[in-house]
Protein backbone atom coordinates (compact mmCIF):
# COMPACT_ATOMS: atom_id res chain seq x y z
CA UNK A 1 0.00 0.00 0.00
CA UNK A 2 3.15 2.39 0.76
CA UNK A 3 4.35 1.94 -2.75
CA UNK A 4 0.53 2.70 -4.20
CA UNK A 5 0.27 6.21 -2.25
CA UNK A 6 4.02 6.87 -3.94
CA UNK A 7 2.68 6.22 -7.33
CA UNK A 8 -0.74 7.78 -6.68
CA UNK A 9 1.53 11.13 -5.53
CA UNK A 10 4.22 11.03 -7.76
CA UNK A 11 2.92 11.04 -11.16
CA UNK A 12 0.15 14.26 -10.85
CA UNK A 13 3.17 15.66 -9.69
CA UNK A 14 4.99 14.69 -12.94
CA UNK A 15 2.35 15.87 -15.22
CA UNK A 16 2.57 19.37 -13.03
CA UNK A 17 6.12 19.13 -13.18
CA UNK A 18 5.96 18.92 -17.27
CA UNK A 19 3.05 21.47 -17.02
CA UNK A 20 5.06 24.10 -15.89
CA UNK A 21 8.05 23.56 -17.93
CA UNK A 22 6.12 24.09 -20.60
CA UNK A 23 4.23 27.17 -19.33
CA UNK A 24 7.23 28.41 -18.64
CA UNK A 25 8.38 28.33 -21.81
CA UNK A 26 5.49 29.36 -24.06
CA UNK A 27 4.61 32.44 -21.41
CA UNK A 28 8.17 33.56 -21.85
CA UNK A 29 7.89 33.03 -26.06
CA UNK A 30 4.15 35.11 -25.30
CA UNK A 31 5.74 37.54 -23.40
CA UNK A 32 8.11 38.68 -26.20
CA UNK A 33 5.05 38.97 -28.71
CA UNK A 34 3.42 41.40 -26.11
CA UNK A 35 6.76 43.02 -26.00
CA UNK A 36 6.33 43.04 -29.88
CA UNK A 37 3.48 44.81 -29.99
CA UNK A 38 3.71 47.27 -27.48
CA UNK A 39 7.02 48.29 -28.57
CA UNK A 40 6.12 50.24 -31.60
CA UNK A 41 3.44 52.07 -30.20
CA UNK A 42 5.60 53.19 -28.10
CA UNK A 43 8.19 54.10 -30.03
CA UNK A 44 6.20 55.37 -32.60
CA UNK A 45 5.38 59.21 -31.33
CA UNK A 46 9.66 59.50 -32.07
CA UNK A 47 9.52 58.00 -35.31
CA UNK A 48 6.75 60.28 -36.58
CA UNK A 49 8.68 63.25 -35.02
CA UNK A 50 11.89 62.87 -36.20
CA UNK A 51 12.26 61.50 -39.95
CA UNK A 52 16.24 60.83 -39.70
CA UNK A 53 15.53 57.30 -38.26
CA UNK A 54 13.58 55.78 -40.76
CA UNK A 55 12.07 58.16 -42.74
CA UNK A 56 9.48 60.71 -42.93
CA UNK A 57 5.82 59.30 -42.75
CA UNK A 58 2.61 60.37 -41.42
CA UNK A 59 0.02 59.23 -39.05
CA UNK A 60 -1.66 56.92 -41.82
CA UNK A 61 1.34 55.02 -43.06
CA UNK A 62 2.35 54.83 -39.49
CA UNK A 63 -0.95 52.55 -39.17
CA UNK A 64 -0.12 51.02 -42.00
CA UNK A 65 3.06 49.81 -41.16
CA UNK A 66 1.94 48.74 -37.32
CA UNK A 67 0.00 46.48 -39.39
CA UNK A 68 2.87 44.92 -41.26
CA UNK A 69 3.54 42.75 -38.30
CA UNK A 70 0.11 41.93 -38.24
CA UNK A 71 -0.17 40.95 -41.48
CA UNK A 72 2.83 38.75 -41.31
CA UNK A 73 1.26 37.03 -38.05
CA UNK A 74 -1.50 36.34 -39.80
CA UNK A 75 0.25 34.39 -42.67
CA UNK A 76 2.74 32.75 -40.10
CA UNK A 77 -0.74 31.49 -38.37
CA UNK A 78 -2.27 30.23 -41.31
CA UNK A 79 0.57 27.98 -42.42
CA UNK A 80 1.17 26.62 -38.63
CA UNK A 81 -2.18 25.73 -39.11
CA UNK A 82 -1.85 23.91 -42.45
CA UNK A 83 0.76 22.12 -40.75
CA UNK A 84 0.89 22.15 -37.14
CA UNK A 85 -1.40 19.08 -36.85
CA UNK A 86 0.36 17.03 -39.21
CA UNK A 87 4.39 18.46 -38.28
CA UNK A 88 3.96 18.56 -34.27
CA UNK A 89 4.00 21.24 -31.24
CA UNK A 90 7.64 21.43 -30.20
CA UNK A 91 9.55 21.73 -33.90
CA UNK A 92 6.62 24.57 -34.86
CA UNK A 93 7.03 26.22 -31.39
CA UNK A 94 11.58 26.15 -31.54
CA UNK A 95 11.56 27.36 -34.98
CA UNK A 96 8.95 30.35 -34.28
CA UNK A 97 10.67 31.43 -31.62
CA UNK A 98 14.18 31.54 -33.01
CA UNK A 99 12.90 33.36 -36.23
CA UNK A 100 11.15 35.90 -34.44
CA UNK A 101 13.88 36.98 -32.10
CA UNK A 102 16.44 37.21 -35.50
CA UNK A 103 13.42 39.45 -37.24
CA UNK A 104 13.39 41.74 -34.11
CA UNK A 105 17.41 42.17 -34.09
CA UNK A 106 17.28 43.22 -37.93
CA UNK A 107 14.48 45.40 -37.66
CA UNK A 108 16.67 47.36 -35.42
CA UNK A 109 19.35 47.92 -37.91
CA UNK A 110 16.78 48.99 -40.66
CA UNK A 111 17.12 52.59 -41.80
CA UNK A 112 14.16 53.12 -44.56
CA UNK A 113 10.72 53.08 -43.95
CA UNK A 114 9.76 50.24 -46.15
CA UNK A 115 13.16 47.90 -44.99
CA UNK A 116 11.11 48.38 -41.26
CA UNK A 117 7.68 47.28 -43.06
CA UNK A 118 9.31 44.48 -44.44
CA UNK A 119 10.98 43.38 -41.35
CA UNK A 120 7.83 44.01 -39.15
CA UNK A 121 5.94 41.85 -41.90
CA UNK A 122 8.72 39.07 -41.59
CA UNK A 123 9.04 39.03 -37.92
CA UNK A 124 5.26 38.51 -37.75
CA UNK A 125 5.51 35.20 -39.39
CA UNK A 126 7.63 33.57 -36.55
CA UNK A 127 5.00 35.18 -33.93
CA UNK A 128 2.15 33.89 -35.76
CA UNK A 129 3.84 30.22 -35.72
CA UNK A 130 4.15 30.77 -31.57
CA UNK A 131 0.83 32.47 -31.59
CA UNK A 132 -0.69 29.70 -33.40
CA UNK A 133 1.37 26.96 -31.30
CA UNK A 134 1.18 28.14 -27.91
CA UNK A 135 -2.75 27.59 -27.03
CA UNK A 136 -2.73 24.20 -28.66
CA UNK A 137 0.05 22.76 -26.78
CA UNK A 138 -0.95 24.16 -23.16
CA UNK A 139 -3.98 22.45 -23.73
CA UNK A 140 -3.14 19.09 -24.10
CA UNK A 141 0.22 19.67 -21.17
CA UNK A 142 -2.48 21.26 -18.65
CA UNK A 143 -3.85 19.42 -16.08
CA UNK A 144 -7.69 18.80 -16.17
CA UNK A 145 -9.64 20.91 -13.76
CA UNK A 146 -6.96 23.98 -14.26
CA UNK A 147 -6.75 24.29 -17.95
CA UNK A 148 -7.79 28.19 -18.17
CA UNK A 149 -5.32 28.52 -15.41
CA UNK A 150 -2.62 27.62 -17.98
CA UNK A 151 -3.90 29.44 -20.55
CA UNK A 152 -4.21 32.76 -18.69
CA UNK A 153 -0.51 32.08 -17.65
CA UNK A 154 0.65 31.20 -21.07
CA UNK A 155 -1.19 33.93 -23.07
CA UNK A 156 -0.89 36.52 -20.17
CA UNK A 157 2.43 36.76 -21.54
CA UNK A 158 1.38 39.06 -23.82
CA UNK A 159 0.00 42.07 -21.81
CA UNK A 160 3.13 41.42 -19.28
CA UNK A 161 5.64 41.90 -22.66
CA UNK A 162 3.08 44.84 -22.96
CA UNK A 163 3.99 46.28 -19.72
CA UNK A 164 7.78 45.07 -20.25
CA UNK A 165 7.62 47.13 -23.24
CA UNK A 166 6.19 50.24 -21.18
CA UNK A 167 8.82 50.47 -18.98
CA UNK A 168 11.78 49.81 -21.02
CA UNK A 169 9.91 53.00 -23.14
CA UNK A 170 9.75 54.78 -19.69
CA UNK A 171 13.37 53.84 -18.41
CA UNK A 172 15.72 53.20 -21.27
CA UNK A 173 14.36 55.03 -24.62
CA UNK A 174 16.15 58.43 -24.13
CA UNK A 175 19.14 56.64 -23.54
CA UNK A 176 19.24 53.26 -26.00
CA UNK A 177 16.76 54.72 -28.68
CA UNK A 178 14.30 52.57 -30.37
CA UNK A 179 16.89 50.68 -31.95
CA UNK A 180 17.87 49.30 -28.60
CA UNK A 181 14.02 48.65 -27.83
CA UNK A 182 13.78 46.53 -31.01
CA UNK A 183 17.15 44.41 -29.63
CA UNK A 184 15.68 43.47 -26.62
CA UNK A 185 13.13 41.89 -28.60
CA UNK A 186 16.35 39.62 -30.02
CA UNK A 187 16.86 37.88 -26.02
CA UNK A 188 14.64 34.47 -26.67
CA UNK A 189 17.26 33.57 -29.73
CA UNK A 190 19.81 33.26 -27.13
CA UNK A 191 17.79 32.74 -23.69
CA UNK A 192 15.11 30.56 -24.63
CA UNK A 193 15.78 28.32 -27.47
CA UNK A 194 18.51 26.67 -25.75
CA UNK A 195 16.04 26.02 -22.05
CA UNK A 196 13.17 25.15 -24.92
CA UNK A 197 15.41 22.31 -26.22
CA UNK A 198 15.68 20.38 -23.37
CA UNK A 199 12.52 21.54 -21.20
CA UNK A 200 9.88 21.24 -24.04
CA UNK A 201 8.59 17.59 -24.93
CA UNK A 202 6.40 16.71 -27.40
CA UNK A 203 2.82 16.38 -26.90
CA UNK A 204 1.68 12.54 -25.73
CA UNK A 205 -2.08 13.39 -26.63
CA UNK A 206 -0.66 14.35 -30.09
CA UNK A 207 1.66 11.45 -30.88
CA UNK A 208 -1.32 9.25 -30.19
CA UNK A 209 -3.72 11.34 -32.44
CA UNK A 210 -1.65 10.65 -35.01
CA UNK A 211 -1.51 7.19 -34.48
CA UNK A 212 2.08 7.00 -32.89
CA UNK A 213 0.80 4.35 -30.07
CA UNK A 214 4.50 3.68 -28.81
CA UNK A 215 5.83 6.65 -29.23
CA UNK A 216 2.50 8.32 -27.14
CA UNK A 217 2.92 5.64 -24.52
CA UNK A 218 6.66 5.97 -24.05
CA UNK A 219 6.02 10.07 -23.65
CA UNK A 220 3.00 9.59 -21.21
CA UNK A 221 5.49 7.56 -18.83
CA UNK A 222 8.24 10.35 -19.27
CA UNK A 223 6.02 13.81 -18.81
CA UNK A 224 3.44 12.37 -16.39
CA UNK A 225 0.51 13.30 -19.35
CA UNK A 226 -2.17 10.75 -19.02
CA UNK A 227 -4.25 9.84 -22.34
CA UNK A 228 -7.07 8.29 -20.46
CA UNK A 229 -9.32 11.51 -21.81
CA UNK A 230 -7.54 11.23 -25.33
CA UNK A 231 -8.69 7.36 -25.96
CA UNK A 232 -11.95 8.35 -24.65
CA UNK A 233 -12.51 10.98 -27.01
CA UNK A 234 -11.60 8.71 -30.01
CA UNK A 235 -14.32 6.01 -28.49
CA UNK A 236 -17.44 8.14 -28.11
CA UNK A 237 -16.52 9.98 -31.10
CA UNK A 238 -16.32 13.58 -30.33
CA UNK A 239 -13.49 14.15 -32.25
CA UNK A 240 -13.97 14.53 -36.43
CA UNK A 241 -12.06 11.73 -38.89
CA UNK A 242 -10.60 14.38 -40.25
CA UNK A 243 -7.39 16.06 -39.60
CA UNK A 244 -6.19 20.24 -39.49
CA UNK A 245 -8.48 23.08 -41.25
CA UNK A 246 -10.38 20.05 -43.08
CA UNK A 247 -11.50 19.29 -38.86
CA UNK A 248 -12.16 22.66 -38.26
CA UNK A 249 -14.65 23.58 -41.30
CA UNK A 250 -16.35 20.25 -40.69
CA UNK A 251 -20.06 20.03 -39.37
CA UNK A 252 -18.90 19.51 -36.33
CA UNK A 253 -17.19 22.72 -35.49
CA UNK A 254 -18.07 24.88 -39.11
CA UNK A 255 -20.31 27.52 -36.97
CA UNK A 256 -18.84 27.21 -33.94
CA UNK A 257 -15.53 28.11 -35.66
CA UNK A 258 -16.67 31.40 -37.45
CA UNK A 259 -18.17 32.44 -33.85
CA UNK A 260 -14.86 31.63 -31.94
CA UNK A 261 -12.81 33.37 -35.09
CA UNK A 262 -15.25 36.05 -34.77
CA UNK A 263 -14.37 36.49 -30.93
CA UNK A 264 -10.75 36.66 -31.76
CA UNK A 265 -11.61 39.31 -34.26
CA UNK A 266 -13.32 41.51 -31.43
CA UNK A 267 -10.75 40.79 -28.80
CA UNK A 268 -7.64 41.65 -31.10
CA UNK A 269 -8.70 44.75 -32.81
CA UNK A 270 -9.34 46.33 -29.24
CA UNK A 271 -5.63 44.66 -28.11
CA UNK A 272 -3.53 46.13 -30.99
CA UNK A 273 -5.72 49.34 -31.72
CA UNK A 274 -5.63 50.38 -28.09
CA UNK A 275 -2.29 49.70 -27.45
CA UNK A 276 -1.02 51.29 -30.46
CA UNK A 277 -2.70 54.63 -30.63
CA UNK A 278 -3.47 55.21 -26.68
CA UNK A 279 -0.48 57.40 -26.20
CA UNK A 280 -1.71 58.88 -28.78
CA UNK A 281 -5.37 59.66 -28.15
CA UNK A 282 -3.70 60.49 -24.65
CA UNK A 283 -1.88 63.12 -26.01
CA UNK A 284 -4.88 64.43 -27.70
CA UNK A 285 -6.41 64.74 -23.93
CA UNK A 286 -3.37 66.65 -22.74
CA UNK A 287 -1.11 64.56 -21.18
CA UNK A 288 2.34 65.03 -22.61
CA UNK A 289 4.35 62.34 -24.64
CA UNK A 290 6.35 60.67 -21.97
CA UNK A 291 3.35 61.00 -19.22
CA UNK A 292 1.14 59.18 -21.77
CA UNK A 293 3.38 56.36 -21.82
CA UNK A 294 2.16 55.76 -18.42
CA UNK A 295 -1.47 54.55 -19.55
CA UNK A 296 -0.53 51.70 -22.09
CA UNK A 297 0.99 50.45 -18.49
CA UNK A 298 -2.25 50.66 -16.98
CA UNK A 299 -3.68 48.79 -19.51
CA UNK A 300 -1.26 45.99 -19.62
CA UNK A 301 -1.32 45.28 -15.97
CA UNK A 302 -5.07 45.24 -15.12
CA UNK A 303 -4.86 42.77 -18.32
CA UNK A 304 -2.30 40.88 -16.79
CA UNK A 305 -3.83 40.73 -13.14
CA UNK A 306 -7.58 40.54 -14.55
CA UNK A 307 -6.67 37.15 -16.72
CA UNK A 308 -5.20 35.20 -13.72
CA UNK A 309 -8.00 36.01 -11.58
CA UNK A 310 -10.45 35.07 -13.66
CA UNK A 311 -9.10 32.24 -15.72
CA UNK A 312 -9.89 30.37 -11.65
CA UNK A 313 -13.44 31.60 -12.38
CA UNK A 314 -13.78 30.08 -15.63
CA UNK A 315 -12.44 26.78 -14.64
CA UNK A 316 -15.10 26.81 -11.62
CA UNK A 317 -18.21 28.00 -13.84
CA UNK A 318 -17.09 28.16 -17.72
CA UNK A 319 -14.80 30.18 -19.72
CA UNK A 320 -18.37 31.29 -22.13
CA UNK A 321 -20.05 33.34 -19.36
CA UNK A 322 -16.59 34.73 -18.02
CA UNK A 323 -15.69 36.26 -21.59
CA UNK A 324 -19.30 37.38 -22.29
CA UNK A 325 -19.11 39.51 -19.08
CA UNK A 326 -15.11 40.93 -19.56
CA UNK A 327 -16.60 41.86 -22.95
CA UNK A 328 -19.18 44.08 -21.48
CA UNK A 329 -17.16 45.02 -18.74
CA UNK A 330 -14.94 46.62 -22.14
CA UNK A 331 -17.91 48.68 -23.28
CA UNK A 332 -18.93 50.41 -20.39
CA UNK A 333 -14.84 51.23 -19.21
CA UNK A 334 -14.32 51.94 -22.73
CA UNK A 335 -17.46 54.50 -22.58
CA UNK A 336 -16.57 56.22 -19.16
CA UNK A 337 -12.96 56.83 -20.15
CA UNK A 338 -14.73 59.72 -22.35
CA UNK A 339 -15.54 61.61 -19.48
CA UNK A 340 -13.60 64.15 -17.89
CA UNK A 341 -13.24 62.03 -14.46
CA UNK A 342 -9.86 62.74 -12.01
CA UNK A 343 -6.71 61.20 -13.23
CA UNK A 344 -6.70 58.30 -10.55
CA UNK A 345 -10.26 57.21 -11.28
CA UNK A 346 -8.81 57.45 -15.39
CA UNK A 347 -6.40 55.45 -15.14
CA UNK A 348 -8.68 52.53 -13.03
CA UNK A 349 -10.94 52.84 -15.68
CA UNK A 350 -7.91 52.46 -18.26
CA UNK A 351 -6.93 49.31 -16.02
CA UNK A 352 -10.38 47.59 -16.26
CA UNK A 353 -10.20 48.13 -19.88
CA UNK A 354 -7.52 46.13 -19.76
CA UNK A 355 -9.05 43.58 -17.86
CA UNK A 356 -11.93 43.35 -20.76
CA UNK A 357 -9.48 43.78 -24.02
CA UNK A 358 -6.26 42.12 -23.28
CA UNK A 359 -7.19 40.45 -20.80
CA UNK A 360 -10.53 38.71 -22.27
CA UNK A 361 -8.26 38.12 -25.29
CA UNK A 362 -6.32 35.97 -22.96
CA UNK A 363 -9.20 33.79 -22.05
CA UNK A 364 -10.86 34.14 -25.48
CA UNK A 365 -6.95 31.98 -26.36
CA UNK A 366 -8.13 29.14 -23.40
CA UNK A 367 -11.52 29.13 -24.37
CA UNK A 368 -10.39 28.35 -28.15
CA UNK A 369 -7.49 25.85 -27.96
CA UNK A 370 -9.94 23.73 -25.33
CA UNK A 371 -12.83 23.67 -27.56
CA UNK A 372 -11.30 21.93 -30.17
CA UNK A 373 -10.35 17.99 -30.37
CA UNK A 374 -6.39 17.26 -30.76
CA UNK A 375 -6.96 16.17 -34.64
CA UNK A 376 -8.15 19.68 -35.35
CA UNK A 377 -6.50 21.99 -32.41
CA UNK A 378 -3.58 23.77 -33.99
CA UNK A 379 -5.51 24.48 -37.11
CA UNK A 380 -8.38 25.93 -35.30
CA UNK A 381 -6.61 27.98 -32.97
CA UNK A 382 -4.56 28.89 -35.95
CA UNK A 383 -7.99 29.61 -37.51
CA UNK A 384 -9.08 31.77 -34.93
CA UNK A 385 -5.76 33.91 -34.64
CA UNK A 386 -5.59 34.38 -38.14
CA UNK A 387 -9.47 35.89 -38.37
CA UNK A 388 -8.53 37.59 -35.15
CA UNK A 389 -5.34 39.01 -36.81
CA UNK A 390 -7.97 40.85 -39.19
CA UNK A 391 -8.68 42.48 -36.42
CA UNK A 392 -5.30 43.77 -35.18
CA UNK A 393 -4.87 44.82 -38.67
CA UNK A 394 -7.75 46.84 -38.55
CA UNK A 395 -6.62 48.17 -35.31
CA UNK A 396 -4.19 50.04 -35.56
CA UNK A 397 -5.68 51.28 -39.44
CA UNK A 398 -8.82 52.76 -37.67
CA UNK A 399 -6.79 54.84 -35.28
CA UNK A 400 -4.39 56.03 -38.16
CA UNK A 401 -7.87 56.98 -39.80
CA UNK A 402 -9.25 59.14 -37.23
CA UNK A 403 -6.03 60.51 -36.35
CA UNK A 404 -5.34 61.84 -40.02
CA UNK A 405 -9.55 62.90 -39.77
CA UNK A 406 -8.88 64.94 -36.38
CA UNK A 407 -11.59 63.12 -35.11
CA UNK A 408 -11.30 63.27 -30.75
CA UNK A 409 -10.53 60.25 -28.71
CA UNK A 410 -14.16 60.23 -27.50
CA UNK A 411 -15.26 58.89 -31.07
CA UNK A 412 -12.37 56.34 -30.79
CA UNK A 413 -13.33 55.02 -27.47
CA UNK A 414 -16.89 54.97 -28.81
CA UNK A 415 -15.92 52.56 -31.50
CA UNK A 416 -14.05 50.47 -29.52
CA UNK A 417 -16.67 49.86 -27.12
CA UNK A 418 -19.14 48.99 -29.99
CA UNK A 419 -16.18 46.26 -30.56
CA UNK A 420 -16.60 44.95 -27.27
CA UNK A 421 -19.98 44.85 -27.39
CA UNK A 422 -19.87 42.82 -30.44
CA UNK A 423 -17.36 40.34 -28.93
CA UNK A 424 -20.05 39.96 -26.30
CA UNK A 425 -22.67 39.10 -28.74
CA UNK A 426 -20.95 36.04 -30.72
CA UNK A 427 -19.26 34.42 -27.35
CA UNK A 428 -22.88 33.81 -26.32
CA UNK A 429 -23.66 32.57 -29.20
CA UNK A 430 -21.18 29.72 -29.46
CA UNK A 431 -22.76 26.07 -29.20
CA UNK A 432 -21.58 23.73 -26.30
CA UNK A 433 -19.69 20.50 -27.21
CA UNK A 434 -21.94 17.85 -26.05
CA UNK A 435 -19.68 14.97 -26.78
CA UNK A 436 -16.73 16.41 -25.72
CA UNK A 437 -18.01 17.37 -22.38
CA UNK A 438 -19.80 13.69 -22.34
CA UNK A 439 -16.40 12.34 -23.13
CA UNK A 440 -14.92 14.83 -19.65
CA UNK A 441 -17.56 13.56 -17.75
CA UNK A 442 -16.95 9.47 -18.19
CA UNK A 443 -12.85 10.51 -17.32
CA UNK A 444 -14.02 12.04 -14.16
CA UNK A 445 -16.15 9.01 -13.43
CA UNK A 446 -13.35 6.33 -13.91
CA UNK A 447 -11.21 8.97 -11.76
CA UNK A 448 -13.57 8.90 -9.15
CA UNK A 449 -14.20 5.25 -9.46
CA UNK A 450 -10.64 4.51 -9.58
CA UNK A 451 -9.70 6.21 -6.30
CA UNK A 452 -12.53 4.47 -4.34
CA UNK A 453 -11.13 1.52 -5.46
CA UNK A 454 -7.50 2.76 -4.79
CA UNK A 455 -5.79 1.76 -7.86
CA UNK A 456 -5.99 5.50 -9.47
CA UNK A 457 -2.89 6.80 -10.35
CA UNK A 458 -0.93 3.59 -11.92
CA UNK A 459 0.47 4.66 -15.00
CA UNK A 460 -1.26 2.18 -17.04
CA UNK A 461 -4.62 3.40 -15.86
CA UNK A 462 -4.06 6.80 -16.42
CA UNK A 463 -2.71 6.50 -20.03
Amino acid sequence: MAKMHTIIAEEPRKEARTANWVAFVICTAMLFDGYDLVVYGTVLPGLLADPTQIGAFDAAAAGLLGSWALIGVLVGSLICGAVGDFFGRRRLLLLGIAWFSIGMFVTALTTTVTAFGAMRFITGLGLGVVIASAGATMAEFAPAGRRQFYNAIVYGGVPAGGVFASVMGILLLNDIGWRGLFMIGALPLVILVPIAWFKLPESPRWLLARGREDEAQAAAVRTGVPLLEERIIQQVGAAPQKTGFAAVFSRQFAVPSILLGLMSFSGLLLTYGLNTWLPKIMEGYGYGRTYALFFPLALNLGAVVGGLLLSRLADRRGPQRVISFTFVLATITLVLMTFGFPLPLLFLFIAFAGVGTLGTQVLVYGFQSNYYTTNARAAGVAWCASVGRFGGILGPIIGGWLAVAGIGGATAFYIFGGVALLGAVVTVMVPHQRKLEEAEHKVEEIAEQSVEGGIAATPAQRS
